[in-house]
């Protein structure tokens, strides 16, 4: 069994949740493989997927649906989990409830293509020089804060569901 961990990553966030998700896969005896959407060579090598993207103008970066898209016949025959990494962490005041409306909105266009067992949001990395000088000047005006907003154990779990699905016999957690 060989899992391909794939992302769509911008400033790094995304490529670092990814490879924490491939790494607690094999610490869960799952074999698994860290890649960029556009850089995946064999993409029918693997045996199950999960496919993540940061989200920009809420949806996913255009690698990422493209993959998805140009995959889908195969990802249908085999199991598929996503996963998102946005800023509803970052919200606060009267924009947290956005928070909940962003999920539909971002997984739109990639469901339209598969249909995922599972699909995660996580909250990423937002640091002054990721946006643009309005994106800046919005963020600020809005009472955000720059951040390191990823929670590590909402991404263990995540990695631990995918993991017990695709070895429920065995002996790991």
């Amino acid at each position: 069994m060989t899992v391909l961990v794939g992302y769509a990553s911008a400033h790094g966030s995304t490529r670092e949740i990814a490879e924490r998700i491939a790494a607690r896969l094999a610490e869960r005896g799952v074999g698994a493989e860290t890649a960029s959407l556009d850089a995946v060579g064999d993409a029918g090598g693997y045996d199950a997927y999960v496919l993540g993207s940061a989200v920009h103008g809420m949806a996913w970066l255009p690698e990422a649906t493209g993959f998805v898209h140009a995959h889908r016949e195969l990802l249908a025959d085999r199991p598929v989990w996503i996963f998102s990494v946005g800023m509803p962490a970052a919200l606060r005041g009267p924009w947290k409830p956005m928070a909940a409306k962003e999920e539909p909105k971002v997984t739109e266009e990639v469901l339209a293509d598969l249909s995922p067992r599972e699909h995660a949001m996580f909250s990423g990395v937002v640091a002054p020089e990721h946006l643009p000088g309005a994106g800046r000047a919005v963020f600020r005006a809005m009472g955000l804060r720059y951040g390191d907003y990823r929670d590590w154990e909402a991404v263990d779990a995540f990695a631990d569901t995918v993991a017990r699905s695709l070895r429920p016999a065995s002996g790991h957690p």
